[in-house]
């Protein structure tokens, strides 16, 4: 069976889909691995090191994806790239399907069978498949280390015969694996950290990482998470209650990170005019839900703004930033997601359709958007 790296082509999209490691692991599977010519170098991979890895280099897209049976992505492909890939084949990418509904039918009317990697759902066999939880690890460390730069004051409490220098204060909103990423990272660098999250659960893992955890008492009966262990969309009252106490929080914070996000959703607002107004001269935001529409309302996808004083960061595509260890880590995602579906003895894939891993990410399959949250069409 062929299997295809093709270069990506979104804006903003520096990582790559294989790393010299898998293709070698792939290859042992029984893949003939090609690679569009580089793929790899925004993520420090030259085609050589592809070569040596055992993958032939393609001239371009056509080249690597036109008989290809199996397609590795980060991103979905465009049009362009779905017309040169044969029917049947399988892809596997962050197809953002929830946004991006029209593609998810060009992918099914093109006859491939399509996953989408980031609903790999939560369970323990699949920890070493989910690219929500890689990705957005990497974010977390980066969100901190862009504030450090930015920031015109030093994070740890120094002491000089000159005088004390205070340790920065950092508020992270939002605990998943970004957070928790976020506060370690902070905390390392000497800060003081507090963190606040809808969720219930979470106290326990900020107070482990050396935070203090900030939160109003949810809705009786509210653990403020759905089945999968996701942040949900929390009741007006509790949002108001809320609010007030984040309000009070900020107002004595040098940095904030956001990194809210409910899945299918646009991001809720966390940080508002008013609290942004109320922060001190020089203080920073760093909002990682940007892209899906942000947790400050003032936040401008790939830019940094100054708002009444404050500096609001807004990335795109943060784990890029950090693109060779995001790169890395994306690529075992695919690997350990391919690697249960090959039969052992004809080398062919071998798919339990019925499997929770399965039907958790299959978009499109036999002409069909067939993913529950999404409306089926045929092609």
């Amino acid at each position: 069976m062929k299997l295809a790296i093709p270069k990506e082509r979104r804006d903003n999209e520096t990582r790559v889909a294989a790393s010299p490691e898998t293709v070698k692991k792939l290859t042992a599977l029984g893949f003939s691995v090609t690679v569009e010519t580089g793929a790899g170098l925004a993520s420090s991979v030259s085609d050589a090191q592809y070569q040596e890895a055992g993958a032939t280099i393609a001239p371009d897209a056509g080249a690597a994806l036109g008989d290809a049976d199996v397609v590795f992505k980060v991103r979905g492909p465009d049009a362009d790239e779905v017309s040169k890939m044969k029917r049947g084949a399988v892809l596997a990418a962050m197809l953002n399907p929830m946004q991006n509904k029209e593609a998810m039918a060009g992918l099914a009317a093109a006859g491939i069978t399509s996953f989408a990697m980031e609903l790999m759902p939560r369970i323990t066999r699949a920890q070493s498949m989910d690219v929500l939880s890689s990705q957005s690890n990497l974010a977390g460390y980066k969100a901190v280390i862009d504030a450090a730069e930015l920031f015109t004051r030093a994070f740890p409490m120094m002491m000089t015969a000159a005088g004390t220098v205070a340790p920065a204060r950092v508020f992270v909103m939002g605990t998943g694996v970004a957070g928790l990423q976020a506060i370690a990272t902070a905390k390392r660098l000497g800060a003081i950290v507090s963190a606040t999250d809808v969720r219930a659960a979470a106290a326990e893992q900020v107070e482990s990482l050396g935070g203090k955890f900030v939160m109003v008492p949810p809705d009786e009966g509210d653990t403020g998470e759905t089945a999968g262990g996701y942040a949900k969309e929390m009741s007006d009252d509790y949002k108001a209650r809320q609010a007030k106490l984040v309000a009070e929080t900020i107002a004595k914070q040098d940095i904030v990170i956001t990194t809210a996000l409910i899945p299918g959703r646009p991001a809720p607002v966390l940080v508002t005019e008013d609290m942004v107004k109320s922060m001190k001269p020089g203080s920073i935001i760093v909002d990682l839900a940007v892209e899906a529409g942000g947790n400050c309302p003032l936040s401008r996808p790939g830019e940094i703004v100054e708002a009444h004083g404050v500096k609001i960061m807004g990335h795109r595509n943060v784990p890029g930033r950090v693109a060779v260890d995001a790169s890395t880590l994306y690529s075992k995602n695919l690997l350990n997601f391919i690697t249960p579906l090959v039969d052992k003895e004809t080398g062919a894939l071998k798919i339990d359709w019925e499997d929770e891993i399965i039907t958790g990410t299959l978009i499109s399959k036999d002409g069909q958007v067939v993913h529950p949250s999404l409306k089926g069409g045929a092609a």
